[in-house]
């Protein structure tokens, strides 16, 4: 899942990775990730949301919301580091893992990364 809300990073992003074979839902809003959660028909395996995600609450909270109820689900935060540092000082054991504007080769690689950990 793509979850930003600039609509052209998103669906850059997303056409990108489509074509690199994913299969790709997205978000604008932390209630959308939330709402795409609960649809059991769309199996989701990563999360890769703009740390500046807006909605009722903020992308480090749904972060951490996400690593209780679905621990089975990487959650990769990006965005300018700077905002993302500041937001998560209080909130967040860990800031961003990519920096934006994407780079979608280094956004494919990371995800893969990140997949291949899992499966081990």
């Amino acid at each position: 899942m793509i979850a930003d809300g600039e609509a052209v990073i998103r669906d850059v992003l997303s056409d990108y990775l489509r074509q690199c074979g994913y299969r790709v839902i997205t978000a604008t809003t932390t209630d959308e990730v939330i709402e795409r959660l609960f649809d059991h028909a769309v199996p989701i395996s990563v999360i890769l949301s703009d740390s500046d995600l807006a909605g009722t609450m903020n992308a480090f909270s749904l972060r951490f919301w996400v690593r209780e109820k679905h621990p089975d689900i990487i959650f990769i935060l990006a965005g300018n580091v700077d905002a993302a540092a500041r937001a998560a000082g209080q909130l967040c054991d860990e800031g961003p893992h990519l920096k934006r504007p994407y780079d979608p080769q280094l956004v494919m690689t990371h995800i893969k990364q990140r997949l291949d950990a899992v499966s081990q």
